[in-house]
């Protein structure tokens, strides 16, 4: 897949790199590194998993020294078994070490939202339904959460509020509890490229907002298969829906099958556990 440009990661990783630095720089490198010494290592996966957030890795080498090579072997969105070279990093010693632990942050972190959008996406096989993220991501860290979601397969929702129209139960309030007016309300204010949702936890809910019309899609929030089953025949097909609410790798294929066109997926970026990767030396190289 196509990575992220530079120009978007780099204060990223420059960031981090300025953290981990501090104001003496690596003391134990500088200490015991000999003048002019390379190092040869290798990114391995210590876990099975699919891989994404290249780009930063390589951001944390060579921004600390731009003759760092960096040859990809494993690319973002492949599979990754245990034991096996993800990437080669090559370089000055202070370079690679001083770099270590910010690529490996960045890289474990990506993989594991990768991996676990992958085991989802596995989970709904075979269904037309796609696996879909949130707005629920870390804040400056929005566009490369999202970015590991697509390598693991998945697709994104809406990245800003300027993104699209999203209607869910406080704005209802806002409009004094009338489905109708909030739709209408939404309609007049959006461009003629901007979509509208309207989230609905209750099949009258959805019955009013296909009376009252004016919703590109639904999100159908925290129903039963049971519920959405019958919200999807509701629908019928004259606009997307959306299951949300407490999907698992466990739940999703049973929420698939009823016929939702999305399962949106808040976990996949604000609780996801990182993939054991390590940077090893190797002897020899």
């Amino acid at each position: 897949m196509t990575p992220l440009p530079d120009v978007m990661l780099e204060p990223l990783v420059r960031a981090g790199l300025l953290e981990d630095l501090g104001c003496g720089g690596d003391l134990t490198t500088d200490a015991l590194a000999k003048p002019g010494q390379v190092l040869h290592t290798a990114l391995v996966a210590r876990q099975p998993g699919v891989v994404a957030g290249l780009a930063l890795a390589r951001l944390a080498f060579t921004l600390m020294d731009p003759s760092v090579r960096f040859e990809i072997e494993r690319p973002d969105g492949g599979a990754v078994a245990p034991g096996e070279r993800i990437a080669r990093v090559a370089g000055p010693a202070p370079a690679i070490l001083g770099g270590e632990r910010v690529a490996l942050n960045f890289l474990s972190h990506l993989c594991g939202i990768a991996t676990a959008t992958a085991g989802i996406v596995r989970a709904v096989a075979g269904t037309k339904a796609r696996v879909c993220c949130t707005r629920k991501t870390l804040p400056g860290m929005r566009a490369i959460q999202k970015y590991a979601v697509r390598a693991g397969g998945g697709a994104n929702h809406r990245f800003r509020l300027d993104d699209a129209i999203l209607i869910k139960d406080n704005h209802i309030a806002l409009a004094g509890g009338d489905v109708a007016h909030a739709l209408a309300a939404a309609r007049a204010r959006a461009g003629h490229l901007v979509s509208i949702e309207l989230e609905v936890d209750t099949l009258d809910q959805l019955a009013q907002a296909l009376r009252a019309g004016g919703a590109d899609a639904f999100l159908l929030d925290n129903m039963t298969p049971e519920m959405l089953r019958e919200a999807v025949a509701m629908v019928d097909g004259r606009a997307v829906t959306e299951a949300s609410g407490g999907i698992t790798p466990e739940s999703a294929p049973a929420i698939a099958a009823t016929g939702v066109d999305i399962l949106s997926v808040g976990w996949l970026t604000h609780t996801v556990r990182a993939l054991d990767i390590g940077l090893d030396h190797e002897i020899g190289a």
